[in-house]
Order: structure tokens, then sequence, then C-alpha cells
């Protein structure tokens, strides 16, 4: 799900003519932040986004238009983005877009490493998720791509132990329930 910006012609004071005048237009940016726009910024700066480095201003503004799936945007467009515009947009980039969640101590034991597009890429390609979700929210291939792999951990193993204790159980309630028949009979 894509967010859009509304960006503001740039308000100027001819002071000459005693009033404000405007450059530029109006212009509405579609900004996408997906496994596509993620690959396109990785391809230019060469290291991986997903991180918790913080990202310089040029960086930041760069992953915008990576993000923007608005055509033809005239470039100095996002010279007026403005701060309120960077916070929308980091606040949808950081939107988890899922009703899904998982146990934080579960968290904890997860190996942290380096996710980069190829990464997100193969996961998809070993978990056989289809290539048309790269322009999903990431969070949302994300959550997907830890589903997946959820769901396709091997089942824990019982311990010979909850085997005999649950054979017991059973055994149990089968000759309670004979007693059951006897008696009735």
């Amino acid at each position: 799900m894509p967010i859009k910006i509304v960006i503001k012609p740039k308000e100027l004071w001819d002071e000459i003519g005693n009033q404000f005048i405007y450059q530029g237009k109006e212009t509405t940016l579609t900004l996408e932040h997906s496994l596509v726009s993620l690959s396109k910024w990785e391809a230019k700066w060469h290291k991986p986004f997903l991180d918790k480095n913080e990202k310089t201003t040029e960086e930041t503004l760069d992953y915008i238009k990576c993000m923007t799936l608005t055509q033809n945007v005239d470039p100095e467009v996002y010279d007026r983005i403005k701060p309120e515009h960077i916070k929308a947009i980091l606040a949808y980039i950081d939107d988890p877009m899922t009703a899904t969640w998982f146990k934080e101590d579960e968290e904890k034991h997860i190996e942290k490493r380096t996710i980069t597009a190829e990464v997100i890429y193969y996961q998809m390609i070993a978990l056989n998720i289809p290539v048309e979700f790269q322009k999903w929210h990431i969070n949302r291939l994300l959550t997907l791509i830890r589903v997946c792999n959820e769901e396709n951990k091997p089942k824990k193993k019982k311990s010979k132990r909850q085997i005999l204790e649950e054979q017991h159980a059973l055994n149990k309630k089968r000759r309670a329930a004979q007693k059951a028949k006897k008696k009735g009979r």
C-alpha cells in the first residue's frame, strides 16, 4: 500500500511587487517502501538499507526518490520536501502493515544478521513466494517470510517421557471408559 505526499509550490516574497510568488507546481508523490525500492537504493549506495545505522539527509532523500512511483517527477520537487513530509514518510516506512505479531521472547533467539535485497529475494525464491510480492510494503513482506519460515519448521519431537505420559493418560482414559461400559450392562 503506497503513501501519497503532496508537495506544494515554493513560496517566495517578491519585494518589488510586494507580493508572494510561487515556483513550481503542486505535485503529488506516490511512494512505495518495497523490495524494489530497497534494491534500487542498495544498488546505488552499496550498503544495506535495513540496518540500524542512521541515514544521512542525502541518503534519505535518495531513498524517497527510489520509492517514487509517480512518473516524470521534476527533480526540483524533491528540494521542496519539508520535515513534516519526512516525518510522515518515516512513519510509513516503520509501519508493520500487518496484524501478525510474534512473541518477543522468540525474537530474542533470532540470529541478527544484515539483511539486503538479495537475501530477501533468496528467501522469496526458497519459499516459493511470487515475485509480484516484491512490491508489497517491505515490513509486510518480511513478516510473510517469517511466517513461512515458522510454518515450515519441523515439528519438535516429543521426549520419551512426554510420550510415556501421553500413553499413560490415554490408557487411563480407556480403562475408565471400559469400566463404565461394564457397569452399564
